[in-house]
């Protein structure tokens, strides 16, 4: 049965394609194809996609084309990613990925940017690219946004001239961008609160709305319940993981997978497919590796669905968010679905109306 209460702002959804202990990468791509279609079922706003390189235990790679991939299988939700990391890219051909990409799903593209490079030395020296790569970030944006507004150095097929909504993630100097180019910001809730309301409010302190006043996409991309208005005003996505059981305990148990992988990546470099909660239980850990799993899990918000509504709402009300992305990486999918059906019932969530018919 469906909660009464609406959720004061959108819900939406960061989904990274993480694989499972034994499973082929291939496999982690369908499910998130298959967890989408389910995310648009429930309400939710946005369905993004991340991206990383030579990481063992992630298959997103391609964000643009799993973008694609997840557009086809859904008609109504948002698609967009979380992010592409500009530093990798030439602008132009990301804008003419997005391009395409809004071209095809006119209307459903967002377009999440972050300035993160490869992990390693080898991922960096693959991708042509140095630890220095990052500084030009805001460069690369203006470079990116000019394809789209026809005041690039060369003419942008087929983004020209299209309206497809850029948010940058709050990563390193990220903020400062966002603020400097007058765009929507992306940031990740810290267990320190006081770390992400301080990062808030020195985003909208900077904040730089464009000189001409205008906005160069559609504005719709916005949720209505927002209190911002494309480039006019600040508009900020908290990023959460959180996971809805039906005790404590059980969400608790679909957290632990995720936090382990997390901690293996800061203690031994690598971030490992998913393991069984049970065998994360049963692991006996390092000094080093249990602080930096105590660590990740301090991140997590959990608890009974009713219980993490109220979490997320009082997040919001603290931090103004205009909007919640959600994520949640489970070893066994039905129980990541179970969890965020709850959730959606919980915050009062609905169907995404139905498309209109053409023709």
């Amino acid at each position: 049965m469906t909660s009464s209460r609406r959720f004061p702002v959108p819900l939406s959804i960061l989904d990274r394609s993480l694989t499972r202990e034994g499973e082929h990468p291939g496999q982690a791509l369908r499910e998130t194809v298959r967890f989408a279609q389910q995310a648009e079922e429930l309400g939710f706003r946005r369905f993004w996609v991340s991206e990383h390189h030579a990481v063992p235990g992630i298959a997103g790679s391609a964000p643009t084309v799993l973008a694609a991939a997840v557009a086809s299988a859904t008609s109504r939700i948002r698609v967009g990613t979380g992010g592409v990391m500009l530093p990798n890219h030439q602008p132009l051909v990301v804008a003419e990925q997005f391009g395409v990409l809004e071209s095809l799903f006119p209307g459903r593209i967002d377009m999440g940017l972050g300035r993160s490079v490869g992990f390693t030395d080898g991922i960096r020296k693959a991708l042509r690219v140095g630890k220095d790569a990052a500084d030009g970030f805001s460069a690369q944006i203006s470079e990116l946004l000019g394809y789209f507004d026809g005041t690039g150095p060369v003419r942008a097929r087929p983004a020209e001239g299209l309206r497809v909504p850029p948010f940058v993630l709050a990563v390193g100097s990220g903020a400062a961008v966002a603020a400097e180019h007058g765009l929507p910001l992306v940031i990740g809730a810290s267990h320190d609160e006081r770390r992400t309301r301080e990062a808030v409010e020195t985003y909208r302190a900077a904040f730089r709305p464009r000189a001409d006043g205008t906005a160069p996409y559609d504005t719709a991309a916005y949720g209505a319940a927002s209190h911002s208005a494309g480039y006019s005003a600040p508009y900020v996505i908290v990023a959460v993981n959180a996971a809805a059981g039906d005790s404590r305990e059980e969400a608790e148990l679909l957290q632990l997978p995720e936090a382990w992988s997390t901690a293996l990546s800061r203690t031994h470099g690598t971030f490992g497919p998913l393991v069984a909660p049970e065998e994360v239980q049963g692991r006996t850990m390092s000094a080093k590796e249990r602080t930096a799993f105590d660590e990740a899990r301090r991140s997590q918000l959990r608890g009974t669905a009713t219980e993490v509504a109220d979490a997320l709402a009082g997040l919001v009300e603290r931090t103004g968010a205009d909007e919640v992305l959600l994520t949640l990486n489970t070893y066994d999918p039905d129980d990541r679905l179970r969890s965020y059906r709850r959730l959606a019932d919980a915050a009062g969530l609905v169907g995404l109306p139905k498309p209109s018919a053409v023709g």
